[in-house]
């Protein structure tokens, strides 16, 4: 018999070697009729009005021969005990089946949406040409590095443009509030790639940037074991439609290729593929997004903040927080978004003349500082504008904005939480982990009007939810503009462009994702619309 036990506790200092032990006790059984224990999801409880512990979602096997059923008396508070009567062992993935196309489908962009709608596909015997206008890992990486240490941007490689895509460059967070079955699966594939299998129960999973770009190499070269073709520096300059239907693309100006079946997986920051687009008649619309900064404060002050008097207890991984606030008076949210404990603020700048900042951790989370960004939402009457290209304009602004209040030269505007809120000039920020660097500025003069009066009576709000916050040593920089997508391309129930047979828009540039796990999970669903078209 299997059993799902959920809500068993282990003490700071107790180890998972215990649980066989713990369990028996719990049920009323002898050790020896444990046959098997494995952890299905670990999280922590860190109230501050208690000490922090790890509370675990087990499954349980009974050895041959145990019989035992759910009694209400042998419940704990807390603990619950149920039969297992689904499968556990290996989480389902996409349905497959054999299909033949007379044309091999093109997947653009080699994101988390694209490399997952490739895979989805070659499963089931229909591998795909990848184009990915930027460069593969190792070359990228040389990119990135001359930006942050040198200031040079690479307009076609950068932390949004290349292999794997923005969250190459990120805490590799793999959370979502989507309920899809194929999540689990996801995951696994990740870790069969080369994350760490702690992603498989953790309840908050991350792989970290420098594991992440391993396992997105291992995932191109399982792709070309499995026939697909993967192409960098291939950048889609046109769209060839033909009476509603996709017939093909052209690449870098000069190459067309046919197809009759094409997955769009771009990504959210390139401006030209949604201009293009919108020209060929593409059925786009913009849509809310949010606009805000960074905030990084030493990763002792919210290990203060969230563990009390455990921080620092070698059990304990760095704390990290979630935090929302309503303005009534501005009918706005504040929120926290990609929050990154132990980890960088990084300049992710997508265009010459603009900044822009995100969040990335690595593996082991061990920088001193952690950051989130903290964010206002930005409505489609905010825009200033009409079409649906209107987000983009707004946020290259802001992004301009940033630019010169850095100095021109892709520094980030530091300032203060506490300058910030008392309106006083900004003071010298001191350490901070951002590159390329940063220069003092205030930062209203980077931010709508509307978003710095609502951050300020957001932050307000997160100090008294976590007293502490505000603090000498807590550094707002701006700005964060790249949460999700301000444009959604339109799609009908089967998963084709609205007016634009054969074209699958999917992932978080098409406006129907926010995070690795959830582009993924759309990625599969275009290719699953592919093939039972």
């Amino acid at each position: 018999m299997d059993l799902k036990i959920n809500g068993l506790t282990l003490a700071l200092g107790e180890r998972e070697n215990l649980l066989p032990a713990r369990v028996a006790s719990f049920m009323g059984l002898s050790p020896d009729a444990i046959s098997d224990l494995r952890v299905l999801r670990r999280s922590i409880d860190a109230r501050r009005s208690r000490p922090p512990r790890f509370v675990l979602h087990l499954l349980v096997r009974l050895a041959d021969g145990v019989i035992w059923k759910v009694a209400p008396d042998r419940e704990a508070a807390g603990v619950s005990v149920k039969e297992a009567t689904d499968s556990v062992q290996e989480p389902p993935g996409p349905m497959v089946r054999s299909v033949v196309f007379g044309r091999r489908p093109v997947v653009v962009g080699c994101g988390p949406a694209g490399l997952f709608a490739a895979l989805t596909l070659a499963m089931n015997g229909v591998p795909a040409l990848l184009l990915e206008r930027g460069r593969a890992v190792p070359e990228r990486l040389h990119d990135v590095r001359d930006f942050w240490e040198r200031g040079i941007l690479n307009p076609e490689s950068h932390v949004h443009f290349g292999e794997g895509g923005a969250g190459t460059f990120s805490d590799g967070k793999l959370t979502t509030r989507v309920k899809n079955p194929y999540t689990a699966w996801v995951k696994r594939v990740f870790a069969d790639m080369g994350a760490s299998a702690d992603i498989l129960s953790d309840a908050r999973p991350h792989i970290g940037t420098d594991r992440l770009r391993a396992v997105v190499v291992n995932l191109r070269k399982k792709l070309i074991e499995m026939g697909c073709e993967v192409r960098f520096g291939a950048r889609v300059t046109d769209w060839l439609i033909h009476q509603g239907r996709m017939v093909g693309a052209v690449v870098n100006d000069s190459e067309e290729i046919r197809t009759d079946r094409l997955i769009l997986a771009t990504g959210q920051s390139a401006d030209d593929v949604y201009g293009k687009l919108a020209e060929r008649g593409v059925a786009l619309t913009s849509k809310p997004f949010a606009v805000g900064v960074r905030v990084e404060h030493p990763q002792r002050v919210i290990n203060r903040i969230q563990y009390g008097r455990w921080e620092g207890h070698p059990d304990l991984p760095p704390a990290d927080y979630f935090l929302t606030a309503k303005i009534a008076g501005l009918n706005r949210s504040v929120y926290s978004f990609c929050m990154c404990p132990g980890g960088s603020v990084i300049g992710c700048s997508a265009k010459a003349g603009g900044v822009i900042t995100n969040g990335m951790s690595r593996c082991r989370r061990d920088s001193p500082y952690a950051n989130s960004a903290i964010v206002v939402n930005v409505a489609t009457g905010d825009l200033g504008g009409e079409g649906p290209l209107a987000g983009l304009a707004f946020r290259r602004h802001w992004e301009r904005m940033a630019f010169l209040a850095g100095g021109s030269d892709y520094s980030a505007p530091a300032q203060r939480l506490t300058d910030f809120m008392s309106a006083r000039d900004p003071l010298p920020v001191g350490k901070c982990s951002f590159l390329p660097g940063v220069k003092e500025a205030d930062l209203r003069d980077a931010l709508p009007p509307f978003v710095a009066a609502a951050l300020k009576e957001g932050f307000a709000q997160f100090e008294r939810k976590m007293p502490g916050f505000i603090t000498e040593e807590a550094i707002l920089l701006g700005v964060e503009t790249r949460t999700s997508s301000p444009v959604r391309v339109l799609r009908n129930e089967g998963g084709q462009g609205v007016h634009t047979e054969g074209l699958f828009p999917c992932g978080e540039g098409a406006g129907y994702a926010g995070g690795i796990i959830s582009s993924a999970l759309d990625g599969i669903r275009a290719a699953e619309c592919v093939l039972n078209r």
